[in-house]
């Protein structure tokens, strides 16, 4: 089993940057691993992935603002987050898959305003 805790969090203005963190119990290395979010009164929508062999894929509305990575040393992965707009405003979960194996982390707020 592993266990998925996100950081990073918080209250930034319209433009700013936040990086969050997702560190797990164990080993990441054979994990598919992503970002999804999800806004007060809206579905949980994915926003980044990247996978064992470190293929990346961004949502349309996140391409060119956030970088997804990863460090299998540290058990780590992380989302970049650049030119945030309020749109951004959502709790952030991080997901880690292996085959029929999903799990989650609790989220971390996320808020963009002046």
């Amino acid at each position: 089993q592993v266990q998925l805790v996100e950081s990073g969090g918080g209250l930034v203005q319209p433009g700013g940057s936040l990086r969050l963190s997702c560190a797990a119990s164990g080993s990441i290395t054979l994990y598919a691993l992503g970002w999804y979010r999800q806004a007060p009164g809206k579905q949980r929508e994915w926003v980044a992935s990247i996978t064992s062999g470190s293929k990346i894929t961004y949502a349309d509305s996140e391409q060119g603002r956030f970088t997804i990575s990863r460090d299998n040393g540290k058990n780590t992965m992380y989302l970049q987050m650049n030119s945030l707009k309020p749109d951004d405003t959502a709790v952030y979960y991080c997901n880690a898959r292996r085959g029929v194996l999903t799990y989650w982390g609790q989220g971390t707020q996320v808020t963009v305003s002046s």
